[in-house]
């Protein structure tokens, strides 16, 4: 684990390594999550320096553990820095802050609307239970309250379209008029009372949007029907048709009813993208079985697992947190970690991720990391952090919508100056008609949503998938991706020595050879050692005691194993010890060029074979290259290892390499692509990867490495297999052709539909477009944005 430091002003952890922002103060250095939270503590450092938030302070994530504190933050505007640390429980009856999903940086302490775009404002935690949407509830409410007053006003207006009106008469009394206020009045005043309140602080924040569109139509309508029912008299004859004026409370009840709709279904539809989380935090089990001192055993919440206990997880249980095999085997399903649906067989020793599932066999486990410090939690942080991240092409939609409700605004005040002056009679009427219709089609909602949903809903996708996704930029950026760089050791490589070949002497058997030598090797230190005793171990060899024990540096081991000396090491060893091993040197040449380290043996003063150890390639990586390579993507292995072994790899591989180079040699290496025009990703485990990760322009940390590693990634591979860059460049590929679609349908559906409703097909066809149907069709394409967005969820990788 990498340093973790606790910001002091709003208790997020901070990784020391790759803190961006830190404060000298009381002989100790201050590390801070945003530069917000950095001048907050600056001002006053006395106020901050004693606190100490406690280890569920915001920012983290807590599965089956107590409620997270709440603590403060510096509420500066830093692109959604503290609303993307989302805090995720798994208990019912959270209550915490709630953000904006098109404007990160606005967080509340409960639900309400943007004041930048007027949305309604998401919980930043989500639980493992649905525990429903005050805003939903709310807007259906209204909605069908809304659905039952403006009924009888669509009766109205259709009984007038009947041929010959035969209800002209009393359509046309003025009694008529008061009822069709009656009804419109608390349709408009209280159902549609959100989008007034949004469309005014639209305009006291100096940020104009769609609410302001709508509040301006439905006002506009209401307020000159009911003037025109309570004075008619004010009105000249350019308002009157057949000498009557004419009303448009079913328009200002129905265009508020239709909105509301959308907001609804826009609503419920939003709910599906955290179904992700709610999934992910499903996986922890509730229980755990405890093995206590005495050996009795008992089912305990999973809040009551501390550090070290033991738990036997029995086939087809959860495992309930992160630890170590103890006791027992079995094959485990890893999938909702790795994305592959493969059993992965477990024994002593071998490490188990929370929320996997136990396959035939009883095991017992040595809890290790529980609560917000699992896997699991991990996971569902990153998923909430990423959901809040901002894609780069979100920049374009912003851009377009700061401009466009201005635009609109002109538009409609520019079409019903023209139908006043020159449309038909009556044409004043005409004319608050087109401004209306106008107003309502051009909502920017669709256009903001484009972006933000595809995004919420690809990372909750690739999380099932095995591929966290930590910034919306990475996911952008990897489609683009035309070199790759990879580093050896644990990214191509599995990281761990093996012993790969025995070559025995006549005389000796492989067993024989193996049980002497990782006799001698389990009293060393050396990393190659332990691969011979695992070797050993496999193979159910037992091993005896060493008696006179000899380690010499650069040459290798010697002692007495059941009575008989042995050495091993390389040439010099043996030679110093009179030991002729002219037979291996044809051998030990080939595996050497094969890129493995190779041990003579020695055995009663003769030479008695050959022990070969490397790191062998992970049995996936080829097929994943081969992948990548078939996709255009340029290939470079770079690691710090010496160059004969990374010639071998490369070669097995078929890909380019540079070897002996140093952690800041590698940053350089992806500066020197980048400075040809390549767009570089940088594959990596280890803190010595850590600066070429941040360098690239996407940096893929595989989850099996450090958490510096992850912590300067954008995107963790969970598994640490390639074959998942595979998957994250499919979901790369998938989610931004979906951004293009959502924002290619709302540009075009607002390009089309604003001059629609201005009346230029009016000259040619005598079409008209009604203010409801550009309602509808407005609250619709926000809704069809967000259902194409969710076609996500079942796309294949």
């Amino acid at each position: 684990m990498g340093e973790i430091a606790k910001d002091a002003v709003c208790g997020m952890h901070v990784a020391v390594a790759t803190a961006k922002w830190a404060f000298e103060y009381g002989g100790k250095r201050w590390y801070f999550c945003c530069e917000g939270c950095r001048k907050k503590f600056a001002n006053d450092p006395e106020r901050y320096a004693g606190s100490r938030h406690d280890s569920h302070a915001a920012g983290l994530v807590s599965i089956g553990n107590e409620q997270p504190a709440k603590a403060g933050c510096c509420g500066g505007g830093h692109e959604g820095r503290h609303g993307a640390s989302a805090q995720v429980t798994a208990g019912a009856g959270a209550v915490g802050k709630y953000t904006c999903p098109m404007h990160p940086e606005i967080v509340k302490d409960g639900p309400g609307s943007c004041p930048k775009c007027g949305m309604a404002l998401e919980p930043q935690e989500i639980t493992g239970e649905d525990e429903g949407n005050p805003e939903l509830e709310d807007f259906t409410r209204r909605l069908w309250t809304s659905v039952g007053l403006a009924l009888p006003l669509i009766v109205v207006m259709a009984l007038e379209m009947l041929p010959g009106n035969p209800f002209a008469g009393w359509i046309h009394s003025r009694w008529l008029g008061w009822v069709e206020m009656a009804l419109a009045t608390p349709v408009v005043l209280w159902c549609g009372w959100p989008f007034f309140e949004r469309g005014w602080a639209s305009v006291v924040h100096r940020s104009l949007n769609m609410f302001t569109l709508i509040a301006l139509g439905t006002g506009a309508a209401y307020l000159y029907s009911a003037f025109a029912v309570i004075a008619p008299g004010v009105f000249p004859d350019s308002f009157r048709e057949n000498g009557a004026l004419g009303l448009y409370f079913e328009a200002a009840a129905v265009i508020t009813a239709l909105v509301l709709l959308g907001q609804v279904l826009e609503l419920k539809a939003r709910d599906k993208t955290g179904d992700a989380i709610r999934a992910l935090l499903g996986l922890a089990p509730k229980t755990a079985r405890r093995v206590e001192n005495g050996g009795a055993e008992r089912d305990v919440p999973l809040t009551e697992i501390v550090v070290g206990d033991r738990l036997r997880v029995r086939p087809g249980e959860k495992v309930p947190v992160d630890g170590v095999v103890i006791e027992g085997r079995s094959s485990v399903d890893e999938s909702m970690v790795s994305g592959e649906p493969v059993p992965v067989e477990k024994g002593e020793g071998d490490r188990v991720v929370g929320g996997t599932i136990n396959g035939n066999g009883t095991i017992v486990v040595r809890a290790e990391h529980v609560g917000a410090d699992t896997l699991l939690a991990q996971i569902v942080k990153m998923v909430s952090e990423a959901q809040r991240s901002r894609a780069p092409i979100q920049r374009l939609a912003d851009k377009v919508a700061g401009y466009f409700v201005p635009v609109v605004l002109a538009v409609a005040v520019l079409a019903a100056a023209a139908w006043s002056l020159w449309g038909p009679e009556p044409r004043l009427a005409h004319a608050l008609v087109i401004a209306v219709a106008v107003l309502m089609i051009a909502c920017p909602c669709a256009l903001g949503l484009a972006t933000p949903m595809s995004i919420m809903v690809a990372t909750g996708r690739g999380a099932h998938e095995g591929v966290l996704v930590r910034s919306a930029a990475a996911l952008e950026t990897l489609e683009k991706v035309d070199t790759l760089v990879l580093d050896k050791t644990g990214t191509v490589t599995e990281g761990k020595p093996r012993v790969t070949d025995i070559v025995v002497a006549d005389g000796f058997s492989e067993d024989e050879l193996l049980k002497v030598v990782a006799s001698l090797e389990k009293a060393s230190e050396h990393p190659l050692a332990a691969a011979i005793v695992h070797r050993a171990a496999e193979g159910g060899i037992a091993l005896e005691d060493v008696g006179e024990f000899a380690s010499m540096t650069g040459r290798g081991v010697a002692g007495v194993v059941g009575g008989r000396p042995v050495a091993a090491g390389n040439e010099t060893m043996l030679r110093d010890a009179g030991v002729a091993a002219g037979e291996a040197a044809e051998q030990t040449e080939r595996l050497r060029r094969e890129g493995k380290t190779v041990m003579l043996v020695a055995v009663d003063g003769r030479y008695a074979g050959v022990i070969a150890v490397a790191d062998p390639v992970k049995a996936s990586t080829p097929l994943a290259i081969d992948e990548l390579k078939r996709s255009g993507v340029e290939i470079v292995m770079v690691t710090g290892d010496n160059r004969v072994t990374a010639a071998a790899v490369a070669a097995k591989l078929g890909i380019e390499f540079e070897a002996e180079v140093s952690p800041e040699g590698k940053a350089e290496v992806i500066r020197r692509l980048q400075k040809a025009g390549k767009t570089v990703a940088m594959a990596g485990d280890g803190i010595n990867d850590a600066p070429a990760l941040a360098a690239a322009h996407v940096g893929i940390a595989m989850g099996t490495g450090t958490d510096v590693a992850m912590a300067a990634g954008g995107i963790t591979l969970v598994s640490g297999d390639l074959r998942g860059l595979l998957r994250a460049r499919a979901l790369s590929v998938r989610t931004m052709k979906n951004i293009r679609q959502n924002l290619f349908f709302a540009f075009i559906y607002n390009a089309a539909g604003v001059p629609l409703a201005a009346g230029v097909l009016y000259p040619l066809f005598g079409w008209l477009l009604s203010p409801m149907v550009a309602a509808a069709a407005m609250s619709f394409s926000s809704v069809s944005v967000i259902a194409n967005a969710l076609r996500l969820r079942a796309d294949k990788l």
